[in-house]
């Protein structure tokens, strides 16, 4: 199962993992998107078994109702069988300076990159714990440790889903849950160009070098992430090959927060 499946990092974490073999049960809170990313694996397995090849099952879900999405993990299970992944990417973004955030946008923002990340984490890591298996990875931000001006919700938000992951690799590791987080810096997504204005290429440019004025620094390998840099570091870390892995904060930022 992928949250936030819809664009961006979701999307090729999707696609990364049906590369891999698995048939990726697509969670997205709006069905446009969604229907265009399952459409490009539209074919049906042989043997018409859902669960027997990789591929997209689409299903429309606000990560905010606990109660949608047990049902809507019900339902997964009882469409493709049991979940052995877990990959928590849906979230949003709302930057405003600190003393000026709006009630509205911090509890907005909670409920999706936080509160999200619990509901699908309870309602799925409970049914691995219970198998004895499960790879969980949860995408999280390098601005989750280095404070970005202007992001206070967001950054906090982070934070707060990275520890929630890791006290739950703790609590189920006995269990055999792997549980991870993927922390990003800049990526080419949409919701990175809605920062950049008119001008993409110099606001790129910008991100590259750095903002002493915003005291930021640049991304020392010299390029912004793209989506399947991200999706690569989720399928390696749901992968066995990782499996003696868990409780791990992956950065993927080029170096960006020089690791602090």
């Amino acid at each position: 199962m992928v949250t936030g499946a819809g664009q961006g990092i979701g999307a090729a974490v999707t696609r990364a993992l049906v590369a891999a073999g698995a048939v990726v049960a697509a969670v997205d809170r709006n069905p446009g998107p969604l229907a265009a990313l399952a459409e490009e694996f539209a074919a049906e397995p042989a043997g018409g078994d859902p669960a027997a090849a990789g591929g997209v099952r689409p299903y429309v879900l606000d990560v905010t109702d606990a109660a949608a999405v047990e049902s809507t993990v019900d339902l997964v299970e009882r469409q493709l069988g049991p979940l052995g992944v877990l990959v928590n990417v849906a979230g949003i973004l709302r930057t405003s300076p600190a003393v000026e955030l709006t009630d509205e946008d911090w509890a907005a923002t909670f409920a999706v990159n936080t509160t999200g990340v619990f509901h699908t984490c309870r309602a799925v890591g409970r049914r691995m714990a219970e198998r004895g298996t499960g790879a969980v990875v949860t995408v999280g931000s390098n601005a989750a440790g280095v404070p970005r001006a202007g992001m206070a919700a967001y950054a906090a938000s982070k934070a707060a889903a990275t520890m929630f992951t890791r006290c739950l690799g703790l609590e189920l590791a006995r269990s055999g849950v792997r549980c991870n987080i993927v922390s990003p810096g800049s990526t080419d997504t949409e919701m990175q160009r809605a920062l950049w204005g008119g001008d993409a290429e110099a606001a790129e440019r910008r991100v590259v070098d750095g903002d002493p004025a915003g005291w930021r620094v640049g991304i020392p390998l010299g390029r912004i992430a793209q989506p399947a840099d991200i999706a690569e570091a989720v399928a390696f870390l749901v992968s066995d090959r990782a499996r003696h892995i868990t409780m791990h904060d992956l950065y993927v930022d080029g170096g960006a927060t020089l690791r602090a």
